[in-house]
């Protein structure tokens, strides 16, 4: 297993660098850059699309033309100061170098400084996280301890009625995007048309210093609410089924049939043999559910619900192309991706020891 864990953590590089490398490319070609976004600021426009007139920037706010002219709007501002922002922002440099002085860099650690923000991207990633992690912790969680036993119970009744309406509930609890139904609990529980049960944006209240510890808990829980509900809907949905099926195809196997020949009760074969096949494929998912949480519904969520997360700071920082956060995340969320991929192998094991990845790969 040692030798596994070493192949794929090796691959973690050359994934990473591909990643990278794709993504700086493609962005070489989006246009309104952040000199762009300077210069229509500057100009009283608010905002570079408002100003955008055609042609096309790179992600240095360079065009096909040459000299100061090159950024859109840029006429009537001294060429000085195009100059000066190019070597504040590196642009002086060409694409190549830039990317691999990021890649250098991103090595030691070093994410540099937000473009617009004026503070370090490691230090506004550590700010923003908790609120992520807590959403994505907290939907996980919710999602497996309703999945787990909603799908046995389905697995074991399958085909009855209990099962029939649970499905076509589930269904439509899928098909159901998470950001619409965002938008109705909003509606119906935060003082929309109906009722004000919750909060409407945040995670905690003004008065949060001033709370006791008891009240610190129960504000906190009582602005997640919401959200985790939104974001928890089709993990919820998924894991059901998964249970559900997983549970079935060990049922029908021939050591079950062998247990209850041997007049062990419908409870002990469920728990006492079915219950460890069948749940191995769902617990060691749950490094990859959690990721998929995280990154799949964070932006959104953190958007309609007003929550200062890593979504919404990525949001942020793309419409504003502040590329040292951009890149900055995508490298660190990359990474982590694909250490999850290596904790979901590891589960697979821990939880059925039989399993061996390198006689697989052999």
């Amino acid at each position: 297993m040692g030798a596994y864990i070493l192949r794929r953590l090796l691959l973690i590089i050359p994934t990473l660098l591909g990643i990278m490398i794709v993504n700086f490319v493609l962005v070489q070609f989006v246009p309104g850059g952040p000199i762009e976004q300077v210069i229509a600021q500057v100009q009283g426009q608010g905002d570079v699309f408002e100003g955008f007139a055609g042609g096309g920037a790179d992600a240095g706010g360079e065009s096909s033309t040459e000299g100061n002219d090159q950024y859109i709007g840029a006429r009537g501002l001294p060429p000085e100061f195009i100059e000066q922002l190019e070597r504040e922002f590196g642009f002086d440099k060409p694409p190549v170098e830039r990317f691999f002085n990021m890649l250098w860099n991103y090595m030691r650690l070093d994410f540099g400084e937000s473009y617009f923000r004026k503070i370090e991207v490691i230090d506004l990633i550590i700010e923003k996280l908790p609120v992520s992690v807590s959403l994505g912790l907290w939907s996980t969680l919710i999602a497996y301890l309703v999945s787990i036993p909603l799908g046995i119970r389905k697995a074991v009744g399958d085909g009855t009625r209990f099962d029939t309406w649970t499905s076509g509930a589930i269904i439509v609890a899928y098909a159901i995007p998470g950001f619409l139904f965002a938008i109705l609990l909003l509606v119906l529980f935060a003082g929309g048309s109906y009722w004000n049960f919750f909060p409407l944006r945040g995670l905690t209240s003004d008065n949060w210093e001033e709370l006791s510890l008891i009240g610190k808990i129960a504000d906190y829980f009582w602005h997640i609410t919401l959200p985790v509900l939104a974001s928890t809907i089709s993990a919820f949905a998924t894991l059901t089924l998964l249970t559900k099926n997983s549970f079935l195809d060990e049922i029908k196997k021939h050591y079950v049939i062998t247990a209850r020949a041997k007049g062990l009760s419908e409870r002990g074969v469920l728990y006492g043999h079915v219950f460890r096949n069948a749940m191995l494929i769902v617990i060691a998912g749950f490094p990859a559910v959690f990721i998929g949480v995280f990154f799949g519904g964070s932006v959104i969520i953190e958007t309609i619900f007003s929550l200062d997360g890593l979504g919404r700071m990525g949001f942020e920082a793309a419409v504003a192309r502040d590329y040292p956060i951009i890149f900055g995340t995508l490298f660190i969320f990359g990474l982590i991706g694909l250490i999850v991929g290596i904790l979901s192998d590891l589960m697979y094991v821990l939880v059925d020891p039989r399993i061996d990845f390198e006689k697989r790969e052999g």
